[in-house]
């Protein structure tokens, strides 16, 4: 059974809450748009797709408890909208999803506004399951039997409505009955590989070994790695791959080594406009998440940190890029393009 990250039910948001994983399995519930909008800035949901799904949920119970307590108009919703908005700069599916509940609202009246949110959320979250899936037999045709398989982060189930990403297209294979190994990169400075990818696999008993983040290069060499498949938080016109901080090193190594390197993504992923990765807006976090975790801390008080959240990999690097309306291959530019007019 696929880990859920999050369901809607009886009028509340109801996450997982991933920041507790692998240790507890504690539940948050969310009542309001102000408790979605801190899960998704303190990390409590995370990943493109979920992030999205959660704040549409999130416009839904703002507009419920405005319209309740008879405070809701036109400013009321920018609000609510806004607030959502400006949690994580980088992922595009927020925005993504935050459009659509923006253009439904408009087509409908106040009578019924509240069902006619929801009921568009809800599609939301189930047309990304199934993008994951559709995503995940086009990437499935790209792993062999017997394959291992290096990621980074985590792209599954946790990350999304339901399914995975990157985890998809190795879920698919293994349904298919492929026999794939995933080495999973521990993935500093939160551990999302080493605490979500791994709890993920061995729930679904897909043979998973944890590496260190610089271990990749080594097994690499060793040819003990046949394919590399990663998420993506935004992707853009040129193919260029914005994703967890450490990918672009991973995609490097992967092309010194003549190893596959694809990205599997939602075509709710894709920012056809911005031209290249440069103009990519990528979020810095709190310098703490670099000098420990949890009550652990490693490192002096007073060392100065950089902590981006993620980095561009250039289209380059990339050998595909899987989608649920298909795989791209370069020139991206054209490829692209061509996927989003299907």
């Amino acid at each position: 059974m696929t880990t859920e990250a999050l369901r809607y039910e009886d009028g509340k948001l109801v996450l997982l809450d991933v920041r507790r994983l692998p240790l507890e399995e504690v539940e948050l519930v969310c009542r309001d748009y102000l408790q979605v909008a801190e899960a998704i800035r303190t990390l409590a949901v995370r990943g493109a797709p979920a992030i999205g799904i959660a704040a549409a949920y999130g416009v839904v119970l703002g507009v419920k408890n405005a319209l309740i307590n008879n405070t809701y108009n036109e400013q009321t919703f920018e609000r609510i909208i806004s607030t959502l908005a400006a949690t994580r700069p980088t992922a595009v599916n927020l925005f993504w999803a935050l459009d659509r509940m923006k253009t439904s609202r408009c087509s409908c009246s106040s009578t019924g506004l509240v069902q006619r949110l929801e009921a568009e959320a809800r599609a939301i979250h189930a047309e990304d399951i199934a993008m994951n899936r559709l995503m995940g037999a086009y990437g499935a045709e790209l792993l062999s039997d017997g394959d291992s398989v290096l990621t980074h982060c985590n792209a599954g189930a946790l990350a999304t409505g339901g399914f995975g990403t990157a985890l998809g297209v190795i879920r698919a294979a293994v349904e298919q009955g492929k026999r794939i190994h995933v080495y999973a990169d521990e993935t500093r400075p939160l551990l999302q590989g080493a605490r979500l990818t791994t709890y993920e696999l061995l729930n679904d008993h897909i043979p998973v070994t944890l590496i260190c983040d610089n271990m990749a290069g080594s097994l690499m060499r060793q040819g003990r790695i046949q394919k590399v498949i990663v998420g993506s938080d935004r992707t853009v016109a040129n193919g260029d791959v914005c994703n967890k901080i450490g990918t672009y090193q991973v995609a490097i190594m992967a092309k010194y080594h003549n190893i596959p390197f694809y990205a599997a993504l939602p075509a709710t992923t894709l920012d056809l406009a911005i031209e290249s990765g440069d103009r990519i807006p990528i979020e810095e976090r709190d310098p703490a998440e670099v000098k420990g975790y949890g009550d652990c801390i490693w490192a002096p008080e007073p060392v100065k940190v950089y902590n981006p959240s993620f980095d561009v990999t250039p289209a380059e690097l990339v050998t595909a890029i899987i989608t649920d309306r298909g795989i791209a291959r370069p020139p991206y530019k054209e490829s692209l393009k061509k996927l989003l007019e299907r």
